[in-house]
């Protein structure tokens, strides 16, 4: 299936990879590089490539800090043929939510940077109901999310859709921001 992020594929997920995303070794040191080498490569390849897309579609998001600082991490995400991305605050299983997704709580609006190209979201936290209706995008986008679920037992793993600014504007209505859980 075309994943949207210019023209790559999204690859099924070996179960060596799952596997070892559910390991101590992983989860020790994951956090701390995953996102170094992303940003790194990203950087190096001016925005085309990325380690983690390798093995999970990954995007990088940037939103604002509390005081307008822009702040960007790669996160894996499911791409909508709309434009749209589903993302996942899994932070790895770790017991905080990640600090992105408390900054779309604060302010929705944000970029997402794929193939190269920057787009402009806005994110709208999806319920526990919607969140059961995208189960198996969530888990395309990152196939150990029930083990993050355990893992992250103290908290819930807040899911967002990321919505392109193109498509809230030209809508009418649009969909509100919800508070998180």
């Amino acid at each position: 299936m075309a994943d949207g992020m210019s023209g790559e594929r999204t690859r099924p997920v070996h179960p060596l990879i799952s596997r070892l995303g559910r390991t101590r070794l992983f989860y020790a040191l994951a956090p701390h590089l995953l996102p170094a080498c992303d940003r790194l490569a990203h950087r190096a390849t001016r925005g085309h490539w990325m380690p983690s897309r390798l093995f999970l579609p990954t995007i990088l998001l940037t939103t604002r800090h509390p005081h307008g600082h822009p702040h960007t991490t790669p996160v894996c995400a499911y791409p909508y043929p709309d434009g749209a991305w589903l993302v996942i605050a899994s932070n790895f299983g770790r017991p905080r939510h990640p600090l992105w997704s408390e900054n779309l709580l604060r302010h929705p609006p944000a970029t997402v940077t794929s193939g190269g190209r920057n787009h402009p979201v806005t994110a709208c936290l999806l319920t526990p109901e919607e969140v059961r209706a995208e189960r198996p995008r969530i888990l395309t986008a990152l196939p150990v999310y029930d083990h993050y679920v355990a893992r992250a037992a103290n908290r819930p793993l807040r899911v967002f859709r990321l919505v392109p600014a193109s498509a809230i504007r030209s809508s009418s209505v649009g969909r509100r921001r919800r508070s998180a859980p």
